[in-house]
């Protein structure tokens, strides 16, 4: 299965929906799937804006609301998380995944989802440290504090992914694991981004719980976005397994923010979304320790006289799966749940949304018996919420079982064709001339190490390497396929950032 991973979205579909087609126009392949490592922005109106805890100068309307009001179909499957730059009371709809528009689906608080046989797993948001033991206490409209802390991850969502025990193939998540730098080109990383030298001289720079989960978890893949820039590392782990780790960058021209892998899936299955049992189990039996209340709560661990360890065993699964019919298809029942922007027509209001409840999540609740965080938070505050159907009852873009209808879309999209495309500069084939291996350094050994049956190669370069050896490495790679890396920009133009990136975890604005 050829995949193409972006880093932040930036609300930009149409440019990134553009650059794979011509990718796939130039090499003449197909893109089964399209992942996006955070800050998608799936701002429908100008209200979702309002929830968006940006300055307001990057309160743009971009291009989701076309593929969520049908007015353009998704070209290609795609699958996200949420990062910092995010309309939260939308995506606050869906905290266990689902769709926001055809074809397009949210991975939610912290999900894994099986595509025909590759197994993908992701936790939205940045983590922050005052915020990471409160439950999940907000809710539209929000103030100043809650629109921020809304996507600031918590223990819940990382205790679950510690119950998972089978292997994952793909892991996302927005910030960078901490410490990863350590296992790639750091001294490359430093040049392009100085101010990152006092966070990694003292282990500070990304999220540590995502440090924990890659230990815990060992996924073959690791994707992440956030800090706007390329890097790759190869992490070892101590049962002889690695994880290859990729951040890419933002969406805007002449940044690398797109790479195309290659990965072994099931041929005899569809790619087609569907439910992993064992994460839908951990939900389950996990529903108990879900918190709504802006006090610390801590998870149960040994030592008490509660249970700690909810790794699902076969008979829990199989119980799950009863609940759920045994049928592990997601449902394609998008819903719309707001009235799409339309250009040109003025806002009737441009403040933030009440909460609204979602009927994919409600769906989903009922048949797993677990509760929807917003309902909670209502409860407590003796209010009672019931599904709006006014928005999607005569709707003509709801998506039903019917598979011709997720399928094949981009046959008739003629919007997405007239999307003026950005230009991508052609691969490098250095590594075809006689003497260049000499610059791979230790690619030969990392080769050797990786599971063979993967198509990408990410290696770690000497730090002896110039930044000129370092950017034919990436754009090269391997002279045996020119799909192992797609190139949006070049490295050797170093920029000079803006101020108030400087301090991206401490900053108050970006936190």
């Amino acid at each position: 299965m050829k995949i193409a991973v972006g880093g932040c979205a930036h609300g930009e579909l149409d440019k990134i929906y553009s650059t794979i087609k011509e990718v796939e126009e130039r090499d003449n392949i197909t893109i089964d799937l399209l992942i996006c490592c955070g800050d998608f922005q799936s701002s429908r109106n100008n209200e979702d804006l309002t929830c968006m805890a940006v300055p307001p100068k990057y309160r743009h309307i971009c291009s989701f609301y076309k593929y969520f009001s049908g007015e353009k179909k998704a070209p290609i499957l795609t699958i996200f998380i949420g990062g910092n730059h995010e309309a939260s009371n939308y995506l606050q709809e869906l905290p266990y995944g689902g769709w926001v528009a055809p074809k397009i689906y949210y991975l939610g608080y912290a999900g894994i989802i099986n595509i025909a046989g590759i197994r993908i797993g992701g936790i939205s948001g940045i983590y922050k440290a005052r915020d990471f033991f409160t439950g999940r206490f907000e809710k539209p409209p929000y103030d100043e504090n809650a629109k921020r802390s809304v996507y600031h991850i918590r223990n819940l969502e990382v205790f679950r992914l510690k119950q998972v025990s089978q292997p994952l193939d793909i892991f996302l998540s927005h910030d960078w694991p901490t410490e990863v730098y350590h296992y790639g080109n750091v001294e490359d990383l430093l040049k392009r981004k100085p101010y990152f030298k006092d966070e990694i001289d003292t282990n500070q720079l990304g999220s540590k719980p995502c440090g924990e989960l890659l230990t815990k978890l060992k996924p073959t893949f690791w994707f992440s976005a956030h800090l706007h820039c390329k890097f790759c590392a190869l992490v070892p782990h101590p049962d002889g397994s690695t994880t290859k780790f990729l951040a890419l960058d933002k969406c805007l021209p002449r940044r690398k923010f797109l790479q195309i892998v290659d990965i072994p899936h099931d041929a005899n299955q569809k790619i087609q979304i569907d439910y992993d049992l064992e994460w839908l189990s951990i939900l389950f039996l996990t529903n108990h320790l879900l918190s709504v209340r802006n006090i610390n709560t801590y998870m149960p661990g040994p030592g008490g006289n509660e249970r700690y360890s909810f790794t699902p065993t076969e008979e829990e699964k199989s119980f799950v799966a009863s609940k759920i019919g045994n049928n592990l298809q997601i449902p394609k029942n998008f819903r719309p749940t707001a009235v799409a922007f339309q250009p040109g027509v003025a806002p009737k209001k441009n403040k933030q949304p009440n909460a609204k409840l979602n009927p994919q999540t409600a769906e989903l609740c009922e048949l797993l018996s677990i509760d929807d965080p917003i309902c909670l938070i209502s409860e407590m505050n003796g209010e009672k919420m019931s599904l709006d159907t006014s928005f999607y009852e005569n709707s003509t873009f709801i998506c039903d079982s019917d598979e011709s209808n997720m399928e094949n879309d981009a046959d008739d999209n003629s919007e997405v064709k007239k999307v003026t495309p950005m230009k991508l500069p052609l691969p490098k084939t250095i590594g075809n001339e006689p003497g260049d291996t000499n610059c791979y350094d230790n690619l030969s050994k990392i080769k050797e190490s990786l599971d063979q049956s993967h198509t990408e190669v990410i290696p770690v370069v000497s730090p002896k390497r110039t930044l000129e050896h370092v950017e034919e490495i990436l754009d090269s790679n391997s002279s045996e396929s020119n799909l192992n890396l797609v190139q949006n920009a070049d490295i050797l133009t170093v920029k000079k950032f803006k101020r108030r990136n400087a301090d991206i975890y401490k900053s108050e604005e970006n936190s």
